[in-house]
C-alpha cells in the first residue's frame, strides 16, 4: 500500500499556480506599441506642428521601451520560476516515469500478486484507477510548462530586433524634434531676455531665491502681464517627466541634506515637457544646479526643473502645456542592455535625477501641493 500511497501523493499534488499576468503577451504588446511608435515618427515628418507630433512619438517610443523591459523581465522571472519548478521536480517525474513504466511492463500475473492476496490486488488497482487521471493532469501540467519556457526563450532572442529598432527609432525622433525646436517661429513671447543683464545676475547671485528675485531684471523693456491661472489645476498637474519620486519635499539624502524640492529618479535620454502652458522665465545653467529651466504658468509661481543636459527653448517663450523643455543626460541603454537587465528589479535603469522646486511669491513649497505624483500617503 506504501506504493499507492505516493502515487496518490503524487498525482493530487497542487497544480501549478497560475500566473497572475501573461508576460509574453505584455511584451508582445509592448512590441506593437513600439510598432506603432515608428508610423507615428514617419507621419510626424508631415504634421503641421511638428513639436508636437514629435513630441508625442518621443514619448510614444518612451512608453513603449519602458513595457518592453517590463515585459521582458517578467517573462524572465517566469522562465527561471518555471525552470526551477522542472528541475525540482526532476527526480519526481523520472521515479513516476520509472513506476509506470514497470507496471506497463509487468507480466499480467505478476500484477495480480499482493502479498494481501487478490483482495488487496483488487483494492491497489482500484488506487490506481483513482490515481491515473490526477497523474494525466500533473503530466498535461508539465508539457504546458515546458511549453511555455520554450516560448518564453523565443520570445526573449526575438525581442532584440524590435529592441534595437526602437532604440533606433527612439534616437531619430529626438534628433528631429531638437531640429523642429531650433526651426520653431510664432510662439508669442512676453519679453525678450538680455544677455548681459542675465550674466550680471548669475554672478551676483548664489542662490536659486536670489536668481528667481531678480528675473525681472534680464528682460528688455520690462515683462508682459499675463491673467494665467492654473490654480484649478492644483494638485494635479502631471509630473513633467516619466519617473518616480526618490525623495519628495524636505526629505534628507544620505549625507544628510534636505532640499526644499523633489526628487524624481527617470531613465537616461529621457524627455522633460512644460506640464502646463507657461512662460521659460530662463533656461540654461545655473549655480550647482546644472542646466535649468523656470517655467511660470502664472503670475508669482514658477517650477524650476534642474538637472538636464539640454535645455529647449527661449526665455520670454509662452509655449503650451506638453511643449519639450529638455533632455536628461545619460547614455541610452542598447539592445543587450535592455536583455541583461530583464531579470533585475532593483530599479538601476532610472540612473538620471530631475530635481524639481515649486516657488509661490519666491518661496518653496511642497510639488505635492501641485503635482500628481501618485505617492501613497
Amino acid at each position: 500500500m506504501r506504493l499507492a500511497a505516493a502515487l496518490i501523493a503524487l498525482a493530487l499534488a497542487a497544480a501549478p499556480a497560475v500566473a497572475a499576468d501573461n508576460p509574453a503577451a505584455a511584451a508582445r504588446a509592448a512590441a506593437a506599441e513600439l510598432e506603432a511608435a515608428t508610423v507615428q515618427l514617419q507621419e510626424a515628418e508631415g504634421a503641421r506642428d511638428r513639436v508636437a507630433a514629435l513630441t508625442g512619438t518621443v514619448r510614444a517610443y518612451e512608453a513603449g521601451l519602458a513595457a518592453m523591459r517590463d515585459g521582458l523581465r517578467r517573462a524572465a522571472r517566469r522562465e527561471a520560476q518555471l525552470s526551477a519548478q522542472l528541475t525540482a521536480r526532476q527526480g519526481e517525474v523520472a521515479d513516476l516515469l520509472g513506476i509506470l513504466l514497470t507496471i506497463e511492463t509487468s507480466p499480467p500475473p505478476v500484477q495480480m500478486l499482493h502479498p494481501d492476496g487478490p483482495l488487496g490486488a483488487a483494492r491497489s488497482a482500484m488506487v490506481l484507477a483513482d490515481a491515473a487521471p490526477g497523474l494525466s493532469a500533473r503530466t498535461a501540467a508539465l508539457k504546458r510548462d515546458l511549453q511555455e519556457v520554450r516560448d518564453l526563450r523565443l520570445l526573449q532572442q526575438s525581442a532584440a530586433e524590435t529592441l534595437e529598432e526602437g532604440l533606433k527609432g527612439v534616437q531619430d525622433a529626438r534628433t528631429a524634434l531638437s531640429q523642429a525646436i531650433a526651426d520653431r517661429t510664432g510662439l508669442p513671447k512676453r519679453f525678450t531676455q538680455d544677455p548681459v543683464r542675465t550674466a550680471i545676475l548669475i554672478s551676483s547671485t548664489e542662490t536659486l531665491e536670489g536668481f528667481a528675485s531678480g528675473l525681472s531684471q534680464i528682460a528688455e523693456g520690462g515683462v508682459a502681464q499675463t491673467s494665467a491661472d492654473i490654480t484649478a489645476a492644483r494638485g494635479t498637474v502631471p509630473l513633467p517627466v516619466q519617473g518616480l519620486v526618490l525623495r519628495g519635499y524636505g526629505e534628507r539624502d544620505a549625507a544628510g541634506i534636505a532640499r526644499a524640492g523633489m526628487l524624481v529618479a527617470t531613465r537616461p535620454r529621457a524627455l522633460v515637457v512644460s506640464p502646463t502652458a507657461a512662460t521659460i522665465r530662463y533656461k540654461g545653467p545655473l549655480l550647482d544646479l546644472g542646466n535649468v529651466v523656470i517655467l511660470e504658468p502664472q503670475p508669482d509661481l514658477l517650477f524650476v526643473f534642474s538637472g538636464l543636459a539640454e535645455v529647449y527653448g527661449e526665455a520670454g517663450e509662452v509655449i503650451p502645456a506638453g511643449s519639450p523643455v529638455g533632455l536628461m543626460g545619460g547614455t541610452a541603454p542598447q539592445a543587450g542592455a535592455f536583455l541583461s537587465l530583464s531579470g533585475e528589479g532593483a530599479g538601476t535603469d532610472r540612473s538620471e535625477t530631475l530635481y524639481i522646486e515649486v516657488r509661490s511669491d519666491n518661496s518653496p513649497v511642497d510639488p505635492d501641493t501641485w503635482f500628481r505624483t501618485d505617492r501613497d500617503g
